[in-house]
């Protein structure tokens, strides 16, 4: 059986000069952009409040 995908797609438009700094970071850190902007938002969400705290099972 296949494994429910929780993740939500949608299209980002960033200007290039962002991109290049976001591609670069994420090279620096072995993460790939996707994962480097993941890893940005989260750290952010968590910062400011935001993010739900995970249930524990």
């Amino acid at each position: 059986m296949a494994k429910e995908n929780k993740n939500k797609s949608f299209v980002l438009r960033i200007d290039t000069d962002t991109m290049n700094a976001i591609e670069k970071w994420a090279s620096d850190e072995f993460r790939s952009v996707n994962g480097q902007i993941l890893y940005l938002l989260d750290n952010a969400l968590k910062k400011s409040g935001r993010l739900p705290k995970k249930k524990k099972s």
